[in-house]
């Protein structure tokens, strides 16, 4: 709660718990907290899509909402530069590779960078590398668990 009775709304300095499901607009599930523990945020920490974050804002404790997210909100438009042609030989010999597989890259910094398979022939094959969700409309049915004041400890 935030002073007195009136119930702490989230926004800046909040930490939030809520379930949440994704959905796309034909209903199918993307991901969901449902079946497990709830997760919890911190408003601005980078974990959540800013659209969604900023969707929520102004909802408090024990509110249940159906957000829609653009997908520019979301995970942005597909880039044509993240759809990359690469040499067969770039794969290993023994992989079997196939329309919509997702295939592990390593970046410069090697991070892992997942790649969806689009087209294959037996010299080259074209990887997405947009986000799966990317260009898509996403559907966060939420429900509202906790809202409480971030505390900031002065430095000593």
């Amino acid at each position: 709660m935030a002073t007195g009775d009136t119930p702490l709304a989230i926004g800046p300095d909040t930490r939030v718990t809520l379930h949440f499901s994704i959905l796309l607009p034909g209903g199918e599930e993307v991901d969901s907290t449902w079946n497990r523990r709830p997760a919890t945020f911190e408003v601005g920490d980078g974990n959540l899509l800013p659209g969604f974050e900023r969707a929520l804002f102004g909802l408090e404790a024990g509110a249940t909402r159906r957000l829609e997210i653009a997908p520019e909100d979301g995970f942005g438009m597909p880039h044509p530069d993240n759809v990359q042609t690469l040499d067969r030989s770039a794969f290993p010999p023994d992989l079997t590779l196939e329309e919509g597989l997702v295939v592990s890259f390593a970046d410069a910094a090697r991070a892992e960078v997942p790649g969806i398979v689009k087209r294959i022939d037996a010299e080259r094959v074209e990887v997405d590398f947009n986000h799966p969700l990317a260009g898509r409309t996403l559907i966060f049915d939420v429900n509202i668990i906790r809202v409480e004041p971030l505390i900031s400890t002065p430095l000593a």
